[in-house]
């Protein structure tokens, strides 16, 4: 005998019929309301853009004036310079540090968006970074150092100033910036054969050069994509993740600096 299937009855509370989904969906990251209509949420909003870029830079201004002061504490306290020169085991550990933190922000992005997590991990980066830039400054001249650090300044205010302002879409270059990643990737296994039979001045300038072109070329990629108005853009979300990218640009652009500039060790 066959059984007629009944559609079960929608229960109420008081007799009231069931809200809209419009009315269910009221509060939602969706939706916002101003004056009872509703009006559809976007990322794209200019107000959230600029709270975007203004929480980004105040973060890293913050990373890096702390590298500034770990990498002048290490450069011109001859103490600590002498310390860290002898007990070369202290860059492995802050190595080590800086590999965990960095892979869980870069690739755990429910880590990364998830506070206070993203701060705490992001504090740890910043600072093992900073420890192994002041451990390989330690080794080049104070003039050197100042020198890159004053170059370093004025590059990246350049080129920050320069993305803002030009038409030029910089993150439609993916391919140009891989082609270049993969010059100095070869040109650095070409060192590294070359490193052990002695110094070669014109190689290291070359490597030099080229990285330091490399990564200002990713300061101004990574800078649109925080701008929002280009053909690819970063979602207001992953402040942790724009303030980690520019950082790393500042800091490895200083770093190629330092070895194209930075030659007479002490």
């Amino acid at each position: 005998m066959s059984q007629k299937k009944v559609a079960p009855a929608i229960k109420t509370m008081g007799g009231n019929t069931p809200p809209s989904y419009e009315e269910a969906n009221q509060g939602c990251p969706g939706y916002y309301y101003v004056d009872g209509e509703q009006v559809v949420f976007s990322w794209d909003d200019g107000n959230i853009r600029r709270v975007f870029i203004r929480k980004v830079y105040a973060i890293l201004m913050l990373q890096l004036f702390s590298t500034l002061g770990i990498v002048t504490l290490f450069t011109f306290c001859m103490p600590v310079k002498i310390y860290i020169q002898t007990h070369p085991g202290l860059y492995s550990l802050a190595y080590l540090f800086f590999f965990i933190s960095y892979i869980t922000l870069a690739c755990c992005g429910d880590i990364r968006r998830q506070f206070p997590w993203n701060f705490i991990l992001l504090t740890i980066f910043t600072l093992s970074m900073a420890c192994m830039l002041g451990f390989i400054s330690s080794f080049y001249n104070t003039q050197s150092v100042v020198l890159c650090l004053g170059i370093t300044a004025m590059v990246c205010l350049s080129v920050t100033i320069f993305s803002f302002q030009t038409k030029v879409d910089f993150t439609s270059c993916q391919g140009l910036l891989f082609v270049l990643c993969m010059v100095l990737f070869f040109c650095g296994i070409i060192m590294g054969f070359v490193v052990p039979f002695g110094y070669v001045p014109w190689l290291h300038a070359i490597y030099g050069v080229i990285g330091a072109i490399v990564f200002t070329m990713f300061l101004a990629f990574d800078t649109q994509l925080l701008i929002g108005n280009k053909q690819y853009t970063m979602s207001p979300e992953e402040y942790v993740f724009a303030t980690l990218s520019l950082y790393l640009d500042v800091v490895y652009l200083f770093s190629f600096l330092l070895q194209l500039f930075g030659g007479h060790h002490e």
